[in-house]
């Protein structure tokens, strides 16, 4: 594949070329915003729709492997999804 730069006219690429760099452009654009995108659930229902778990479970997992994605003001618990994952995956790969 030719070197694409800013200073590469779009006449000299070819559709499939011109189609590639599109593609990266796009990619890069989108991983980015999923990266920096924050995901919350909210409350004791939120964790049992996140991990498909029973309501004990969850305020198990609240309690203890997820401990540090969760944050509780009064009765409001706010879990921030990619964490709270990211926490569950660390704690099983240890256990297994």
């Amino acid at each position: 594949m030719k070197n694409i730069n800013k200073n590469t006219r779009i006449i000299d690429l070819t559709v499939g070329e011109f189609e590639d760099w599109i593609n990266g452009i796009i990619s890069e654009k989108t991983s980015e915003a999923i990266k920096s995108e924050k995901k919350y659930v909210y409350g004791i229902v939120g964790i049992m729709e996140l991990f498909d778990c029973s309501q004990s479970t969850a305020q198990r997992l609240k309690n203890g492997k997820i401990k540090d994605a969760c944050v509780q003001y009064g009765r409001k618990i706010v879990v921030d999804v990619n964490r709270a994952i990211e926490l569950f995956a660390k704690n099983e790969s240890v256990i297994n």
